[in-house]
Order: C-alpha cells, then structure tokens, then sequence
C-alpha cells in the first residue's frame, strides 16, 4: 500500500436468523447461508461494515445479494471436526479447575480423585470435552509455576484422557507438551499462543488442535481501563491475526478454534457488545468458542455477586451464544446448559423430538 493511501477494510456481520426445518429449508433454496457452517442456523441478510481507521460504515444486505462476497463463503462453510469432534452442533466443554484461587471454583477441588471424580462426572452429564486447567487467569492473578501446574493438571488428564475427550488449559509450552503426553488432545490457549514463544512450534510439529483466545494484557493488569476502538472490529482483526500467525508456523486452519475472551480484557459493556456481534466471528472460517459460564458481567446484569450463583444468567448467555451459531461453550454447569440447549432445539424443529 502507497504511502499516503488509507485501509479500507470489509466486515460481514450474518443477521435475519432462521432455526430448524426452516433454516435448513431455506438454505436448500438458496434464500439463507449456514451460519458457521451449521445446517440448523441460517441467516438471511448481512450487516457490511467497512471501517477506514477509527471510522466505520455499516449497512444491511439481503443474503442473495451479499452471497458472492468473499468472507461469506468462509462464514458458510462446513467446520471439520475438532480432535475428531464434529461441529454440525452446539458442543459443551465441561470445566475442570484445579486450582485454588479460580474466580468460581477455586479451591473446590482439593485433590486429584476430585478433580478426576468431577470431570467423569461433567461427562456423564453431557460434557463433549474436558477442560482441565492448573493455572486461574482471572482478573488480578498471579502466574503459576511451570512446576505447580505440572503437579496439579497432569494427573488429572492421565485419570480422564483414557476415556474421554481432554483438553488442557494453559498457555506455556512446556505444560503443553506433557499435557498431551498424558493424553490431552486439545490446547486452550488464553494468551492466544501470544504468552509463550515456543508454544506455536510445539502445537504445529504436535499437530494438535488449539483455542486461540483473545485478551487484552495479562490476567494481572487486564482489566485495567480496557479500551477499544470498536471492540467488535478490534478482537476480529487480532483473532485474524493470531490465525495468519498460527497458520505460517504449520497449525493447519482444520486445528484452530478461536474464543473471543469474554471478560479478559474487557469492560461489561465491551462483553455484551462482543456478544450481541458473535456473528461476525464466523467470516474467520474456523470453530467458535463461548465461554462466559459466571463470570463478572453475568452478575453486573442480573445483580448476582456470588459467582457459583450465577447458574441461570450463565445458560442465558450460553443459549445465546448457541443461537449465534457458537460451536463449542464453555461452561461450569454441564447439566443445565445441555437442557436448554435441547429444549431449543426441539423448538425450533419438533419433527426432531420423538417422545
């Protein structure tokens, strides 16, 4: 680009949404496209905005019209499997904190037998995947040590991993590579493998699936005086930065999940914007992860300070994120969310339900 020339770049934002039968009906006719590729989520119109700087212009397309631009084809396209997971539905990723400072369970889980008891038990209730992490990144905490983390999540992945789908979270490379010694298949990155240098060389030679998630600093600082300026553009343009980084190191798109970072780095209000604009996500052309399960901004809405309390306000956001074609959610309440998550479903298409 010639000095002196401005950017100007192109954002779809999948609006008009349409569920079940009639989803998959439209889509057959040309009249909608599957929102991340999934054949039970269709949207009929676009929102194109095209931001120049810190100015942007946003209108709104019909899906005929806007079906030939280019992030559209990203934005419907089938997602592969997940560490052999298909993503043709909403799939639950049931949370496993071994940790004693965590913002919602910490300390609730004392020993190994626990943890490993709590994650079968996640299962049992529905859980896809099990999130297995050693190291809180809420709001104002401190690192761990590589060797701290170790003691705590591997132990637990041994006890799972032979059954079950296990995912570790953690954002160094070297609790990475014994996580998937121990039989982790997933890596739930919070730094985005921005925390580590030598984390995206580890996942790309492992070749194994990794979340990418967005925040804004580190745990200890993030959230202080966050600011963006759209947030909804900005994490879009970082998360497509991580996966152009990602991608040059040798992590195939197939391997890449992308999380917007509820909460980390944010204000409430910059999560409910992110939210409300899921949608947009989707043009990445990769799986979308959602995890808000009780966190801060769920109590500033329904007025809920205790975290483990915020159950209810939880499956609202969940079954949001849902609605907004998210494939995977991470959640602290397996049970309540997969209920809902059925109740919509059978909704939006009853000839699905047999009694």
């Amino acid at each position: 680009m010639g000095e002196g020339k401005e950017t100007v770049k192109t954002y779809l934002r999948p609006l008009g949404l349409v569920f079940g039968a009639d989803a998959r009906a439209q889509i057959a006719a040309g009249e909608a496209g599957a929102l991340g590729g999934m054949a039970h989520i269709a949207f009929t119109q676009v929102e194109v905005v095209r931001r120049n700087g810190q100015k942007a212009t946003r209108y709104v397309s019909q899906y005929v019209q806007a079906k030939d631009l280019p992030q559209v084809l990203a934005i419907t396209a089938a997602r592969p499997a997940f560490a052999g997971l298909p993503l043709n539905s909403c799939r639950i990723m049931g949370v496993v904190n071994v940790t004693p400072d965590s913002f919602s369970d910490g300390g609730r889980l004392k020993d190994t037998e626990a943890a490993v008891a709590h994650g079968r038990k996640l299962a049992e209730e529905g859980a896809d995947i099990l999130d297995v992490g050693g190291e809180s990144t809420r709001p104002g905490s401190d690192e761990v040590s590589a060797g701290e983390e170790l003691r705590r999540i591997i132990p637990v992945i041994e006890g799972l991993a032979p059954s079950h789908l296990v995912s570790a979270d953690t954002r160094k490379a070297n609790v990475m590579e014994a996580a998937l010694r121990a039989g982790a298949k997933i890596i739930n990155d919070v730094s985005g493998l921005g925390h580590d240098p030598h984390s995206a060389a580890l996942l790309s030679n492992a070749k194994a699936p990794v979340v990418l998630m967005h925040a804004l600093g580190e745990p200890k600082t993030m959230q202080l005086n966050p600011r963006y300026d759209d947030v909804l553009l900005d994490v879009y343009d970082a998360l497509e930065e991580k996966i152009t980084l990602a991608e040059r190191v040798g992590i195939q798109r197939a391997q890449i999940c992308i999380d917007p970072g509820i909460g980390f780095g944010k204000t409430f209000k910059h999560n409910l914007e992110l939210l409300a604009g899921l949608t947009m996500f989707h043009g990445l052309g990769v799986a979308l992860l959602v995890g808000l399960s009780r966190k801060g901004f769920v109590g500033a809405v329904t007025r809920e300070n205790a975290a483990a309390k915020r159950v209810h306000g939880s499956v609202g956001g969940a079954l949001h994120a849902a609605m907004m074609g998210a494939h995977i959610l991470r959640v602290h309440d397996v049970v309540e969310t997969r209920q809902a998550l059925q109740l919509f479903t059978a909704s939006a298409d009853p000839d699905s339900v047999e009694f």
